[in-house]
């Protein structure tokens, strides 16, 4: 089996989200990985993020992240998505860009989402009281 595109990467990565496999997931990324949610400071290290995810994973039912575009330069991905989780009667969206660097090993050295974290929050609220 040849080895995966950096683009091919990414999406079994969120493939992997989807199905809440956080370690299938942790499989796709380096041991210094540092996972930045632009509005916080960054995550570093492959354990910190599974923990990270672990926690914005949990009240999920369902996850379902839409790749709208995706572009690969070199060894950067670049996708603009829609990160949906199911949470108690309705579904959290939150649109955002994404930016993954992939490092030599064909591992993801680098994941930075840009989104709106009050959208983010409001949505959260209005869920988790529902």
């Amino acid at each position: 089996v040849g080895a995966m595109t950096p683009a091919e990467i990414i999406t079994e990565f969120i493939r992997a989200i989807e199905r809440k496999d956080v370690a299938a997931a942790a499989s796709f990324v380096a041991e210094n990985i540092s996972y930045e949610n632009m509005p916080m400071a960054p995550i570093i290290g492959r354990e910190a993020m599974m923990a990270t995810l672990e926690v914005f994973l949990a009240p999920a039912e369902r996850v379902d992240w839409q790749i709208l575009q995706q572009w690969e330069v070199g060894r950067v991905v670049i996708n603009e998505r829609v990160d949906r989780f199911e949470i108690g009667d309705g579904w959290l969206e939150l649109p955002l860009a994404g930016v993954f660097e992939i490092n030599h090993d064909d591992k993801i050295s680098l994941w930075r989402d840009y989104f709106d974290m009050g959208s983010y929050t409001r949505q959260m609220a209005t869920l988790a009281g529902s």
